[in-house]
């Protein structure tokens, strides 16, 4: 994997805030040019707020325009006009697609594999991970940036402080199994 590669984040990438940080986090080092849309954004928000309803739109919306502002290029527009040409098991995954293709990205991250078949992104230049074996991989390219990128995500947990075990048990829980396995050993340079 060359670096950075350009990457489109599917909502379900974002939707989780301990994926989302670690994510914007490898972005903002460089190891990622990370894409996403509108739509996207309007998507994972609009999860968020269909299951923790105590959270207000604004307080997303301001989470929204510091993810925009902390990666730069991020959002990619001017890929609508692909979406109809498109076509994919759920069609509502079109949108993704044509912003990979649209910013020229190699790879959709997304725990949806089947949504995306192989076959026909092959036949765009792109091609889908999983978030475990897309951080895998990174990892295996650039272990030292990484391990520095996940010791400033959990500097970063200061309400309630976090323990490098705890938010590792939080990166397992979100299915980040492999990438886990791969950090334990540096456990101690995490804090």
């Amino acid at each position: 994997m060359e670096h950075p590669v350009t990457a489109v984040y599917d909502a379900n990438i974002l939707y989780p805030a301990p994926l989302r940080v670690l994510f914007i986090r490898l972005a903002q080092a460089g190891l990622i040019q990370a894409k996403w849309t509108d739509t996207i954004h309007n998507e994972w928000m609009r999860n968020v707020l269909k299951n923790r309803p105590e959270l207000s739109p604004a307080r997303l919306a301001r989470t929204k325009a510091l993810m925009d502002d902390a990666v730069r290029d991020c959002l990619v527009s001017g890929h609508e006009a692909l979406i109809g040409s498109l076509s994919l098991p759920d069609p509502d995954d079109r949108h993704v697609l044509a912003a990979a293709i649209h910013a020229r990205a190699s790879v959709i991250v997304t725990y949806n594999l089947k949504d995306f078949p192989a076959e026909i992104l092959f036949r765009h230049g792109v091609e889908t991970s999983h978030p475990d074996d897309f951080l895998s991989e990174l990892f295996d390219a650039a272990t030292a940036l990484v391990v520095a990128t996940v010791k400033r995500q959990r500097e970063g947990l200061r309400n309630p402080p976090t323990t490098a075990e705890e938010l590792l048990a939080t990166f397992e829980n979100q299915g980040l199994t492999q990438f886990v396995v791969r950090l334990r050993p540096f456990t101690a340079l995490l804090g």
